[in-house]
């Protein structure tokens, strides 16, 4: 007697939710990964300006590029952090939406699909 796998079995239209499923969930955990590596980049950066506000203009500061330090000006600097905290937010907002979406596609799949496995025959 020859077995046929799981996926054989399903009917193609629930094969191909199946894969749309599972891209969907692929694709979620891509964006948390993002949003959550973003997240970290936007504690640094915010600690980063809670620091050098707390210094005088006369203490020199330093900005890493690579691997070498440069000597900076503190007002630039900050102005560069602020805005690079200024777009993480942003990309932080429009990931959070993505993700929003992207949950609601993937239960909404998740449903239909096991309606339709409720409703197929199953094979004997």
């Amino acid at each position: 007697m020859k077995w046929m796998s799981e996926e054989a079995e399903l009917p193609p239209q629930v094969q191909e939710q199946l894969m749309r499923f599972q891209q969907l969930q692929q694709t979620l955990q891509a964006v948390v990964t993002q949003k959550q590596q973003l997240e970290i980049e936007l504690a640094e950066v915010e600690r980063s300006i809670s620091e050098l506000e707390k210094l005088t203009e006369d203490v020199p500061v330093y900005k890493s590029v690579g691997s070498i330090l440069f000597k900076s000006e503190r007002a630039g600097l900050l102005n560069e952090l602020k805005e690079r905290k200024e777009l993480l937010n942003t990309r932080i907002i429009v990931l959070a939406k993505q993700e929003e979406r992207t949950r609601e596609r993937t239960k909404e799949l998740q449903q239909r699909l096991q309606e339709r496995l409720r409703t197929s025959p199953q094979p004997r």
